[in-house]
């Protein structure tokens, strides 16, 4: 049985989970960050994806949805305009923007 707080906890978090099945378990609030997770977890209806808090993507590699959770947790750091770079790696970059753009990050 669940404590209040490991539920609370829980529902504060979204376990994110790579083609080769790896999982990344982030702030919602970062998760949020991405337009087609929003949806995904915020849509009415019943989705897996809202009743679990989980999001499979059998399309991104474990090293891109990394990087892309990385994204999440810097773009919150520095969406109030603070001038930064987030840095990509020149080999990963066509794949990182394929997913990105799915996303709508």
């Amino acid at each position: 049985m669940e404590t209040g707080e490991e539920n609370t906890r829980k529902e504060e978090t979204v376990k994110l989970i790579s083609a080769e099945g790896f999982e990344f378990v982030i702030d919602k609030k970062a998760a949020m960050v991405s337009q087609t997770i929003r949806n995904m977890l915020t849509s009415p209806g019943g989705f897996a994806e809202t009743q679990h808090g989980q999001v499979t993507f059998p399309e991104i590699s474990t090293p891109i949805l990394e990087k892309i959770c990385q994204y999440f947790y810097w773009s919150l750091e520095y969406s109030s305009g603070k001038e930064t770079e987030f840095h990509i790696e020149p080999e990963i970059t066509l794949e990182l923007m394929m997913a990105a753009n799915y996303l709508h990050t």
